[in-house]
C-alpha cells in the first residue's frame, strides 16, 4: 500500500472520518480541529478508491470485544422517577 501525500497524521483523519459517520453530517460541516475538510474528503475519496478502507475493516475481528461496552448500575443511574419514590409515582399502582 502506497500511503504517498496521505501517510501524515492518519489517527486525526481516523478521527474525522469517525466524527462524520457518528454524526452524520456531510465533510463541509467538519469542525476545524480535523483540518481542511476538502483535504479530508479528498483522502476518504483516495482511499474508498484505493480499497484501503475495506482493508482495515478486513483486519478488523468478525466479532466485538464487549468487555468494555457493558452497562450496569454502577455507570448508569436511574432517574428518581422511575425508581418509585414519592416525585416518581403520582397516586397508587394500577388495578387488575
Amino acid at each position: 500500500m502506497d500511503l504517498g501525500r496521505s501517510g501524515r497524521d492518519n489517527r486525526l483523519f481516523m478521527e474525522a472520518l469517525l466524527w462524520t459517520v457518528r454524526t452524520a453530517s456531510p465533510w463541509r460541516d467538519l469542525p476545524a480541529v480535523f483540518g481542511n475538510s476538502g483535504s479530508a474528503f479528498r483522502r476518504f475519496s483516495d482511499w474508498r478508491n484505493a480499497d484501503v478502507l475495506k482493508q482495515i475493516f478486513d483486519a478488523l475481528p468478525g466479532y466485538p470485544d464487549m468487555e468494555y461496552t457493558m452497562v450496569d448500575a454502577t455507570i448508569v443511574k436511574v432517574h428518581r422517577h422511575s425508581q418509585g419514590t414519592k416525585e416518581g409515582l403520582r397516586g397508587g399502582p394500577l388495578a387488575t
